[in-house]
């Protein structure tokens, strides 16, 4: 993108606080004082996944399939070092520093606010975030800054993959619990709405209209069309989440708070860790971008189904990867805001 050109979410951007602010006391509100509202939508699940938050990263992830170049897809595997970032601090790096950095401050620092037994149930949820990368909603921060969407596809695709060999021994080593099994239900029902469905769509739509139409009125008239439709997702996906946790912040505040410090710090050193390494390697902005949000955020359908199997529904630990799906759109939004901020100081794509 040259310097002439507009910024794609410049408007949105320029009053991120302001709209994620009032769409979280929305949804708060709403879950609140219109319980029936998220009750009914939670009739709409399977395998602890909210249909009605799929179908919204659907159409937020959809806008950026259709801008993927098959080709690029291909070619991923030639610029290896994307990837090597991602699989290392995803799988080398990320588990481990979330279990430190959270057992330091929900068993040093906030020890006299957190009885021992619910730190310890604190920190399995937030082990269990820290050892699902994201699957979903990495389209969208890859997306919103701007990043290579064919590579992103590759990235989520590998990591897929890994989750079913590498979260199990990881979270048992972490949290010394034999009986840890990935959700597969879960994990095949996420791949399949927000890679495959979306990928397959948008390809199918990119062939059909440029065999048709032409490359240049693709590009130029039928993808502007959706501008906006990402960024208006995702604000109603805030809305619709915290709406059905509005009691739960509303009743647990402190708790919300304590548990929301280390997930928060977790994140962004993470990312800065993906990030800079990226700078260092001299990788492109447009692979560096999402290599470092990919492990800054996480697969909260995965943590949470597995949180609930493993403690029960009520427990701390469920409580923790909750915590977990509310902080991450607005601190995900930052760092996206700190991406394009920064691509200047990395070199452009070829």
């Amino acid at each position: 993108m040259s310097d002439t050109q507009k910024p794609a979410i410049s408007f949105f951007a320029k009053y991120l606080s302001l709209w994620v602010a009032l769409c979280i006391g929305l949804g708060v509100a709403i879950g609140h004082f219109l319980p029936g509202v998220p009750a009914f939508l939670s009739r709409f699940e399977y395998a602890k996944v909210s249909i009605p938050v799929a179908i919204l990263i659907w159409l937020m992830i959809y806008p950026m399939m259709l801008k993927v170049d098959f080709g690029s897809i291909k070619n991923a595997g030639r610029k290896p070092k994307g990837l090597i970032i991602t699989l290392v601090v995803n799988w080398l790096i990320k588990p481990f520093t979330m279990y430190l950095i959270a057992a330091f401050f929900l068993k040093v620092v906030f020890k006299a606010l957190i009885p021992e037994a619910l730190a310890s149930e604190y920190l399995a949820g937030a082990v269990l975030l820290g050892a699902a990368p994201c699957t979903a909603m990495v389209f969208v921060w890859s997306y919103l800054s701007d990043g290579d969407a064919g590579y992103t596809v590759v990235q989520v695709a590998i990591n897929d993959l890994i989750i079913l060999f590498a979260f199990t021994p990881i979270v048992a080593f972490l949290l010394g619990i034999s009986d840890v099994r990935v959700p597969l239900d879960t994990l095949i029902l996420s791949v399949v709405l927000f890679v495959v469905i979306p990928l397959g769509f948008g390809a199918l739509t990119r062939t059909t209209l440029i065999r048709k139409r032409g490359l240049e009125w693709f590009e130029n008239s039928f993808v502007k069309k959706f501008e906006g439709i990402t960024e208006g997702g995702l604000l109603l996906t805030l809305v619709i989440l915290f709406a059905f946790q509005g009691d739960v912040i509303l009743q647990n505040p402190l708790a919300i708070l304590l548990i929301a410090v280390p997930l928060i710090l977790q994140t962004y050193f993470i990312f800065f860790v993906g990030y800079g390494w990226a700078k260092i390697w001299k990788v492109p902005y447009q692979v560096a971008a999402p290599a470092g949000m990919i492990g800054a955020s996480n697969f909260f359908e995965l943590a949470v189904a597995v949180a609930i199997s493993l403690f029960g529904l009520a427990s701390g630990a469920a409580l923790a990867t909750v915590v977990g799906v509310l902080v991450e759109v607005p601190v995900m939004l930052s760092l996206v805001r700190i991406a394009r901020a920064t691509r200047k100081k990395f070199p452009e794509a070829a």
